[in-house]
């Protein structure tokens, strides 16, 4: 069974960073895309960032030149670094992997089960 556990997630004023990590387990996703989403109250589920294998990258505009997005394979772990981070950023976010057709989409086959990221102004 294939699980996804997150953490790195908490309370931080405007300004501050947070790394967020999140390792699977019960496969390997050396090939497989993997991805950050958040939430916030009230609104849509959004995509952050997205890595593949190669190492290629893609952010939301939102959010480029504060955070990057990062994987180790041998770990089966996708991290998430988010400096000067601002108020709107506050959300639950998540990781996935694996997504059912386009990196760009909300389909993905894996879901973490959430991180609550709250940034204080």
């Amino acid at each position: 069974q294939v699980r996804l556990g997150e953490s790195g997630g908490g309370l931080v004023q405007a300004g501050g960073s947070l790394r967020l990590s999140c390792a699977a387990s019960g496969r390997t996703f050396e090939t497989a895309p993997m991805a950050w989403f958040r939430q916030a109250p009230g609104k849509d589920r959004e995509l952050v960032a997205a890595i593949i294998w190669s190492g290629a990258t893609f952010y939301a505009d939102s959010v480029k030149g504060r955070f990057t997005i990062s994987r180790d394979n041998a770990k089966n772990t996708v991290y998430l670094q988010m400096n000067s981070l601002k108020p709107e950023d506050t959300a639950v976010y998540y990781c996935a992997v694996d997504p059912v057709g386009t990196l760009y989409g909300n389909e993905y086959r894996y879901w973490g089960q959430g991180t609550q990221v709250t940034v204080s102004s």
